[in-house]
């Protein structure tokens, strides 16, 4: 679904090998959390989330991310024991169940490596592995898919006047920074996945230059990743309520499809996987 990317990418891990060349990718949005955006609350059984993600999985998600910290902006960090008693069971439950790649979303080492012992298989870390430099320790050590994310500050302070002067070159340049950083420290480049961070130290002329450019982070020879669901900058652009957001995200997943980005992080996995169906047979049509 969606045109593929021009550089060639094959993720191997586990039992897992997502050919991100041959089409896009959908990571389904799984979020443990009583306080999070758009579904705080809503899956913190075992029952709702399993349901949850069979849904996903049934709509065409290719990847389920689990989180257990909200990143909203203004939000406060969770302590290491109350996010692993969130998303340790959610992470065993799915893999008795299913064997579709799961992600962490966390920034704390210790979160990550109790939740690939449970059964995830990608980190994925909006702090580029820099407020906890054990994850790259971690990472380097379980040689497992990461995704790094670019975010001007933090969650608490990231949306108090964000400012760049070039927000694609300068993202470009800190994800630069971050591989060879990272690499230098024994992480394999090609099984890095770069996340500009829409949202996150964004204002929304960012966000939309940062939509607009996506093919241009290929210049970096990494799998992209794009985070628009649900965001903000669609209730400033159309003055929706959040429970109307997912048609815009699924119109503009369609869109990245023809940007060469690797993997989309949605919410609605069955909108996105439509959009995508529906760009693919448009780009295919002669």
């Amino acid at each position: 679904m969606g045109q593929r990317a021009t550089q060639l990418v094959k993720l191997t891990f586990r039992n897992h090998n997502l050919d991100l060349s041959s089409r896009v990718h959908i990571m389904g949005i799984l979020n443990v959390t009583p306080d999070s955006f758009s579904d705080g609350g809503q899956f913190t059984s075992e029952k709702a989330v399993l349901q949850a993600a069979e849904r996903m999985i049934t709509d065409g998600a290719d990847i389920i991310d689990i989180g257990g910290e909200s990143t909203r902006p203004y939000a406060q960090p969770v302590p290491v024991a109350e996010e692993l008693r969130r998303v340790i069971p959610a992470i065993s439950a799915l893999r008795q169940r299913h064997s579709i790649p799961i992600s962490i979303d966390t920034s704390k080492a210790e979160v990550a490596e109790r939740a690939l012992d449970a059964g995830a298989d990608i980190i994925n870390d909006i702090s580029a592995m820099r407020f906890d430099t054990a994850m790259v320790d971690l990472a380097a050590k379980r040689q497992c898919p990461v995704v790094i994310m670019h975010m001007q500050g933090t969650p608490a302070d990231m949306q108090i006047r964000p400012k760049y002067t070039d927000v694609i070159s300068e993202t470009i340049d800190f994800f630069k920074e971050r591989l060879q950083s990272l690499v230098s420290q024994g992480i394999n480049r090609q099984k890095i996945i770069l996340d500009p961070g829409i949202g996150f130290g964004k204002t929304l002329g960012h966000n939309l230059a940062i939509l607009n450019r996506a093919a241009e982070y290929q210049t970096l020879a990494c799998p992209i990743l794009i985070g628009h669901s649900r965001k903000s900058f669609l209730a400033t652009l159309l003055g929706q309520s959040l429970i109307d957001r997912d048609l815009p995200t699924a119109i503009i997943s369609g869109l990245l499809a023809q940007r060469q980005v690797a993997i989309l992080r949605v919410h609605d996995v069955l909108g996105t996987a439509q959009a995508l169906r529906l760009s693919e047979a448009i780009a295919q049509a002669r």
